[in-house]
């Protein structure tokens, strides 16, 4: 069941955002859209030794309008000016994705995109290797990183990225090869202090790290452009909110990209069975202390050691009084409990909560399942193994629409809800449960 919701999770996994201005959705420059991921995909083939382009979905997310490059096998989608059009049904989730529909493998991209010309192709191509990804033997998994939400687990990852901009900007092999030791010392370090982060974190970056590997590549940016790009991306990752599900979009990418200079078929060399870290260390030939705790505490200050501790410090304080609040609001007081039985989910991995071990907290996500359409805006706790949602009790019931607070759930025909009077809750149940009780 978990391994069958982490898939489920990892086509509707949003992409961080890219800073910049947005085109507004134009039917007649949709097909240069198209052109251009054409284009860049057969100038890149030699990259997986596999076109990347192939069918896609762009999404008018306010009216649902579908914009296709090809036909699907049922006849859904209409020619209209060389581009396929129709109408996304409401039961499947807007993201940036690779899913299954229509007879069809499709990388989805939600419109509009952005007006930077290599940066729309780069978010393209990261979704077209999530829909190639399976015939590239890469499995679909992804799995819980909350370490990244801690005190610790966060400086460590901080310094890793900030030595990883140092490596990007060296003036020498052996200046990069200094701070790519370093980087690689801080991450072995952080997951020396957390049990498993090296196995979840790997999982996440082969899927999300070298999706995004791949963007960059494809993008066509030049070295300096590249750069600029990377090392701006992780100065906006500082940004978010939380760390957890997407850090791999700045890990990967540079060493990748780094190691791509040397050996543009490196990412060929790897399965989904290869650690990175250890593979990054052979192949940059990064000479980690074995005690990595000394070496730490030495360079830490070369990166901004102390100024990142005190902001993690006053970080871990605030989220401790919100994780209060969410544990009262989901937990201690009366909620609304859902068990799901086939569920797809969107959602945004930038400001997540992870609850110690009670779950993650969402603000904003869409569920859909056989019970009906879930939209969240206002917070939601997902269970650690993904088999329910809980959210705030409800306070308005209009025919088969309930909402409560910052939430809506339209109900399939054969649901209902029930409140237990002994402690408050409620729960969503088939009539047919409901009227034997």
């Amino acid at each position: 069941m978990r391994q069958a919701i982490l898939l489920i999770f990892l086509f509707f996994l949003f992409t961080p955002h890219i800073p910049g201005q947005k085109q507004k959705v134009s039917h007649d420059s949709i097909s240069i859209f198209f052109d251009e991921i054409k284009i860049a995909s057969q100038k890149n083939i030699e990259l997986w030794n596999k076109d990347l382009y192939g069918p896609i979905l762009l999404i008018d997310t306010k009216t649902r309008e579908v914009f296709a490059n090809e036909p699907d096998t049922e006849g859904t989608l209409k020619l209209n000016r060389n581009v396929y059009s129709g109408i996304l049904p409401v039961d499947i989730n807007i993201a940036n994705t690779a899913l299954n529909w229509k007879g069809k493998r499709w990388a989805m991209i939600m419109l509009p995109l952005s007006q930077n010309k290599q940066n729309r192709i780069g978010l393209l191509a990261h979704e077209s290797f999530h829909r190639i990804q399976p015939s590239l033997g890469f499995e679909l998994n992804n799995t819980e990183n909350n370490h990244l939400d801690q005190k610790e687990g966060r400086i460590y990852l901080r310094l890793e990225l900030e030595a990883l901009k140092k490596a990007m900007r060296s003036a020498s092999k052996k200046e990069l090869k200094e701070h790519l030791t370093n980087a690689l010392t801080f991450r072995k370090y952080r997951h020396s202090l957390y049990n498993g982060s090296d196995v979840s974190e790997n999982l996440l970056e082969l899927n999300e790290g070298m999706a995004e590997f791949t963007g960059v590549i494809v993008s066509g940016r030049n070295k300096t452009q590249t750069m600029a790009f990377l090392v701006d991306g992780i100065n906006d990752f500082f940004k978010n909110a939380t760390f957890v599900r997407s850090f791999a979009y700045h890990t990967v990418p540079v060493y990748g990209y780094l190691l791509y200079n040397k050996d543009k078929n490196w990412n060929k060399k790897i399965t989904s069975k290869t650690d990175l870290t250890n593979y990054f260390i052979k192949t940059f030939n990064s000479e980690v202390a074995t005690d990595v705790k000394e070496v730490v505490k030495r360079s830490a200050n070369d990166y901004n050691g102390s100024e990142i501790t005190v902001e993690e410090t006053r970080r871990e304080e605030k989220a401790k009084k919100l994780i209060a609040e969410y544990k009262s609001k989901f937990i201690n007081e009366p909620h609304f409990e859902i068990k799901f039985e086939k569920m797809n989910v969107s959602f945004d991995p930038r400001n997540i909560v992870p609850i110690d071990n009670k779950g993650t907290v969402y603000p904003n996500i869409r569920v859909t399942d056989k019970w009906g359409i879930l939209t969240v805006e206002n917070g939601a706790l997902m269970s650690p193994n993904w088999d329910k949602i809980s959210i705030s009790t409800p306070v308005r019931t209009e025919d088969k629409k309930i909402s409560g607070d910052g939430w809506t759930l339209e109900l399939a025909d054969g649901y209902t809800i029930m409140k237990n009077e002994t402690n408050g809750d409620f729960m969503l149940v088939k009539k047919e449960a409901s009227q034997k009780k």
